[in-house]
């Protein structure tokens, strides 16, 4: 349990507030020990450290019709052949899910293969983006780190980001990337200073070597998301320790034809990914505070947060800091 959290104002209501300049928003998912989240808290169980230093929440959110405008990033290369049907429909289902045709609710859409293309500007037509990934198809490259680094700076803006509506972008992939001008340093840094959320949905199948599953478990931790692996565990049965497998030479990786079990163990978890996605971001806690900083301190300096609950036994996920800088935020375009 954490340190009593330091006296907060009353909890306002859920209205538009106006904004000030130097004010940071922490998104904050809280998770049970069996990854349930835990909706009930207040604005008195959370505490805010910047740079280790107490601060005071003095805005609190825990509506479910919280304003967003989310970003997919679809990777079309290669690597995604396998799995991409599937996958495309899933996700054709989270778009109508995150973009319910309500004003406060916007997308766009992003492609990368080779180069990172902008599909769909942002909008809040889900037809419009479920229409153009009907189109998609995965082959050639990978340029992940050029795509984050488009969504930061060239799509158009939604009136009163990156507070009412926040920014989230999601990445369905595998975190490879061997097309990007951008590194994976830049991203992250560009990410966080325009106060960006990013989740990840993995395309790497069971038994294959993923050396970049580090890369999108960066880019969530550090910016206050996660990664789900909806192939990763499909395989393995509590009972027997495998699932639908036919032992072969090559491994454990032959699969009887027609089964459909398999097809279904697929599609199910897939599924129960872009739930658990879409659950995250609509059940997300709100936090903003005013920081009390140096006027000695760089203005470019990254400053560390850390986000308490006085609760035991949760997981807290939020972002591990934010650059200050004065509004409006570099990312997109008028």
């Amino acid at each position: 349990m954490c340190a009593p959290a330091i006296p907060q104002q009353a909890e306002p209501p859920n209205t538009r507030i106006q904004v000030q300049v130097n004010e940071v928003i922490v998104p904050v998912t809280v998770t049970d020990d069996k990854g349930r989240f835990v909706s009930n808290l207040a604005a008195r169980d959370f505490r805010v450290l910047d740079e280790g230093k107490p601060q005071r929440i003095q805005f609190f959110n825990h509506s479910e019709k919280q304003p967003i405008v989310v970003g997919f990033l679809l990777d079309m290369s290669n690597n995604t052949r396998i799995h991409w049907k599937r996958y495309q429909e899933s996700i054709m289902e989270m778009v109508w899910n995150l973009l319910p045709g309500d004003k406060k609710y916007s997308g766009y859409l992003i492609s990368y293969g080779n180069d990172a293309e902008l599909r769909v500007n942002t909008t809040t037509d889900s037809d419009k983006v479920v229409n153009e990934i009907r189109k998609m198809k995965p082959g050639g490259g990978s340029s992940l780190f050029d795509a984050i680094y488009l969504a930061c700076t060239k799509r158009e803006l939604v009136k009163g980001e990156p507070y009412e509506p926040r920014r989230v972008i999601i990445v369905v992939g595998d975190g490879h990337d061997n097309a990007s001008k951008k590194s994976l340093e830049e991203v992250i840094e560009i990410a966080q200073r325009n106060l960006v959320t990013i989740y990840a949905m993995s395309t790497m199948a069971y038994g294959f070597d993923n050396a970049d599953r580090g890369v999108l478990e960066r880019l969530a931790e550090e910016t206050g998301g996660h990664v789900e692996y909806p192939l990763n565990t499909i395989y393995k049965d509590t009972a027997t320790g495998t699932y639908f497998c036919n032992p072969s030479d090559e491994g454990c990786y032959a699969y009887t034809v027609g089964t459909g079990g398999y097809e279904a163990a697929i599609s199910g978890s897939i599924i129960k990914a872009v739930g658990a996605i879409s659950g995250d971001v609509t059940t997300q806690y709100v936090l903003r505070y005013t920081p009390d900083i140096d006027p000695d301190d760089k203005p470019r300096q990254f400053r560390k947060i850390k986000v308490e609950v006085n609760l035991p036994g949760v997981t807290i996920r939020a972002r591990r800091g934010y650059y200050p800088v004065s509004l409006p935020a570099t990312v997109g375009a008028q």
